[in-house]
């Protein structure tokens, strides 16, 4: 809610009704939700401005989400005083609560692509030694094939060279 009405507004609000207009009337003038202007008020009122820019960028573990929801439901605190206690939106908090009433978790979920282990595999050192031999034998192997295809590309690029009729280079 607080993406619809930019700061100034919300502060034009809360200092009329501070002037003295009532809720209802600046409700209906600017067609608002009169829990959304009251909880405007309780945040200008405990926080002064700075408590109509928005909320703050932290993340509740589960337990305090399950624990703000058992206040909401059980308890029966009401969205206002919760609201202000833990600095959330009132849509933050009954989307917890539908949630919980789905019976669904409420564990934070990381958004976005998982990101890549682009660290190289730590070596590990052989520990007897068929296993040193065998390191030893597919590293040797793997230098073999190497020098193949080095050896297969040289023979290629002079038998190229002959074809076109020059002389093989020496290097």
């Amino acid at each position: 809610m607080y993406r619809r009405h930019n700061y100034e507004e919300r502060l034009n609000i809360v200092s009329r009704i501070l002037c003295g207009e009532t809720i209802d009337s600046i409700c209906r003038e600017f067609q608002l939700d009169r829990n959304m202007v009251c909880q405007w008020l309780l945040r200008y009122q405990k926080y002064g401005e700075d408590g109509l820019r928005g909320t703050r960028s932290y993340h509740y573990s589960t337990a305090e989400k399950l624990k703000i929801v058992e206040e909401f439901t059980v308890k029966g605190v009401s969205l206002q005083k919760l609201c202000l206690r833990y600095d959330l939106n009132r849509s933050t908090i009954q989307r917890w609560v539908r949630i919980a009433r789905q019976g669904i978790s409420l564990n934070n979920k990381r958004q976005g692509r998982p990101p890549k282990d682009m660290a190289r595999p730590k070596k590990r050192e052989p520990q007897t030694e068929l296993e040193k031999l065998q390191a030893e034998n597919l590293r040797l192997r793997a230098e073999n094939a190497l020098l193949k295809k080095v050896k297969a590309l040289v023979e290629e690029q002079e038998a190229r060279a002959r074809l076109n009729g020059q002389k093989p280079s020496t290097n």
